[in-house]
């Protein structure tokens, strides 16, 4: 039986990279690297190195594999990295892969990069159905697949972790590339400085991160600051990351993409997956930075389902996301997250709802009347630093304690509070179910209306989910209020919306419904609504991809 052969081509940033693969094996890979005399990368330069490379490339490429006794007619087709990326790369990459189509006679495929590194991952890994972090210099987004697309979980609000890492190192004087410059001066540090920590639901913000760091540099040791500033970066990733894994429910977790290179970044995953129960995977380093292999073996996944490209509209696109991508090569899973009786919670009943969230446990135990009290603890995740774990967890005990109060000031139903503790608290229990085991468009609404009402009162909660709301003798809470503060602006109101939506979009079936539905009850009871959700459409296309 004849395996399909696929060329593939990458090219979005420093990597000019050409692979042949088939289903079972890599026949041959290329590789040249844009290397800037000074500073970050150069888009226009960059371009000019791949067009400069790209002939040869693929003619080493194509001698390669004829050692391994693939000739260019045994070639299916042509698949090549259409973003997201640096418009003059993808462009010069673009050129090439339609020159060889044309000349070879087959089709094009075009690759979404964020996804290749994803499959890549799951192809030389044990991971079946994993949440991905995948943290690269413009991206950092947390996914995993659902109905048909790899949904975003969340992601970075301004700048990727590559990037931010590779600013302060540019402004420490260190060469670039920064990561790896970091993680060595890192492991001299004597003392941990207290930087920003800034987790928004699922989302995450490194700018602030990068100028405190930089900041630092004035009061502290490089090699401290440079330790400081990767413990915290890493804590707030493998945190969103332990979200996303504890609102899926799913059991595995993929490392994808450059900056996954960084051996503390895979201790500190790996200590969170072994502290859940859940299994890690972490592709052999060659398959983490910007390879044509990945796109090659993407490529054949797509060209196997049908999923070409006609040349005219094989367009390059730098602002590519992953979740817009039809993934036509995955099947569909059985049923959906609607119910109680089917997809992701099937099997579920109100006594599972008392498990490890990410943040804490729960527990019930007899209050002074006979009543069932809720206990709260936060518990310590050893992946984190003991100074930064400490001062998150107490922070935020004490914030949610006051916050559910606040809310219910403002007309939000939420848990009584009866005694706070450090990193305790002890509530009114509301024997209920989450939303998200019972979605639907008339919920959402109430949801908005609620929401509404919060943010009327000045509140932002700060990790507005379908897990963190309960419906209790037709009765709509509201709760976990830790990442919770008060702001009456635009920005940070339409972040709090923005962090719901995501997990609407990622989670649930017919999110379109419900997210107009929320609309509706939002604008029934916030009189600043329409503002709001135009920020929250601003903010969705603000990721950095190139």
């Amino acid at each position: 039986m004849k395996k399909t052969t696929i060329l593939g081509i990458e090219g979005t940033a420093w990597n000019l990279s050409a692979a042949i693969v088939t289903e079972t094996d890599i026949i041959a890979e290329v590789t040249e690297t844009y290397r800037p005399e000074t500073g970050g990368i150069h888009p226009r330069e960059a371009a000019q190195h791949h067009a400069k490379y790209a002939a040869s490339v693929i003619s080493r490429l194509l001698d390669e594999a004829r050692k391994e006794g693939v000739e260019p007619s045994k070639i299916d087709a042509i698949a090549f990295s259409r973003g997201p990326g640096l418009g003059p790369c993808l462009r010069t990459v673009a050129t090439a892969a339609r020159m060889l189509s044309l000349s070879l006679g087959v089709p094009l495929v075009g690759v979404n990069h964020c996804i290749a590194h994803i499959e890549i991952g799951i192809w030389k890994t044990p991971a079946k159905d994993p949440v991905v972090l995948y943290v690269s210099g413009a991206n950092s987004q947390v996914l995993a697949h659902r109905t048909g697309k790899y949904r975003v979980f969340g992601e970075t609000l301004d700048i990727g972790l590559g990037n931010a890492l590779d600013k302060f190192a540019r402004n420490a004087g260190l060469a670039h590339p920064g990561g790896p410059k970091i993680e060595m001066y890192a492991k001299e540090a004597k003392e941990y400085l207290p930087l920003p920590y800034v987790v928004k639901g699922m989302d995450l913000s490194f700018s602030g991160l990068s100028t405190a760091s930089t900041e630092a540099l004035k009061r502290g040791s490089l090699e401290d600051v440079c330790y400081s500033y990767q413990e915290t970066a890493f804590a707030m990733v493998v945190e969103v990351t332990e979200r996303a894994l504890a609102h899926t429910g799913k059991e595995e977790v993929l490392l994808a993409g450059g900056v996954g290179a960084n051996g503390r970044l895979r201790e500190m995953l790996a200590s969170m997956c072994e502290a859940r129960g859940a299994k890690f995977y972490v592709p052999e380093k060659r398959f983490m930075g910007d390879n044509g292999v990945m796109i090659a073996y993407t490529g054949l996944l797509m060209y196997k389902a049908g999923d070409t490209l006609p040349l005219e509209e094989s367009g390059v696109d730098p602002g590519f996301r992953p979740d817009e991508v039809e993934v036509t090569w995955i099947p569909e899973e059985a049923g959906g997250p609607g119910s109680l009786k089917t997809g992701l919670w099937a099997g579920k009943t109100p006594a599972d709802l008392l498990q490890s969230g990410a943040e804490a446990i729960v527990f019930l135990e007899d209050g002074p009347a006979g009543e069932k009290v809720l206990v709260k603890e936060r518990v310590p995740k050893p992946y984190r630093l003991k100074e930064i774990d400490e001062r998150i967890r107490r922070e935020r005990n004490r914030t949610e304690a006051r916050m559910l109060s606040e809310a219910r000031r403002a007309g939000v139903p939420t848990p009584i509070v009866y005694d706070v503790e450090d990193f305790l608290i002890k509530m009114q229990y509301i024997e209920g179910s989450p939303i998200k085991y019972l979605i639907n468009p008339e919920l959402c609404e109430r949801v908005g209306e609620l929401v509404g009402k919060l943010h009327s009162g000045g509140i932002i909660h700060g990790d507005l989910t379908s897990s963190n709301l309960v419906l209790a003798e037709e009765r709509l809470y509201l709760l976990d209020f830790g990442l919770a503060y008060f702001d009456k602006g635009l920005e940070a109101r339409g972040v709090d919306v923005h962090v719901l939506f995501q997990t609407l979009e990622s989670t649930h079936l017919g999110p379109e419904a419900l997210i107009e539905a929320f609309k509706k009850g939002y604008g029934n009871t916030f009189i600043e609504a329409d503002e709001v959700l135009k920020r929250v459409e601003e903010i969705k296309k603000r990721g950095r991809y190139s």
